[in-house]
């Protein structure tokens, strides 16, 4: 299957009846060899100081700057959004190609790309 990831429900559903993928199932649409699934826009956002380090989350002047080996990301803490990245986590494994359907700009990139990234969902990257 192909599995095309847009960036909200709406414009799945219509990629989804351009493509012939009608039928509605839990989290996606599916049909005539593609699933259509959605985020909400962000999905997931930059770690916050104390992720990378407990002693990050009341900082002091001399902790400045604070500047993570490698910046990571996590889902945002939201029963639906977790659904919906666990319905797109679980077609991203079985699919045998992405196609980003997504926002052209940079933003809309940059969701992409973080929810494809490897390690999101436990919090940061080692």
């Amino acid at each position: 299957m192909i599995l095309c990831i847009a960036e909200k429900p709406s414009v799945a559903k219509d990629i989804a009846e351009v493509i012939g993928a009608k039928q509605r199932n839990n989290g996606f649409y599916e049909g005539n060899g593609y699933w259509v699934t959605w985020t909400f826009g962000h999905l997931c956002t930059l770690n916050e100081p104390h992720d990378y380090k407990e002693n990050w989350k009341y900082w002091k002047l001399e902790d400045l700057p604070i500047v993570p080996k490698k910046f990571g990301i996590k889902l945002i803490d939201n029963d639906g959004v977790k659904r919906q990245f666990a319905v797109i986590e679980k077609l991203v494994a079985s699919c045998s190609e992405v196609i980003n359907c997504g926002d052209a700009g940079q933003e809309g990139e940059l969701i992409q790309r973080w929810v494809l990234a490897p390690g999101q969902e436990s919090g940061p990257y080692p």
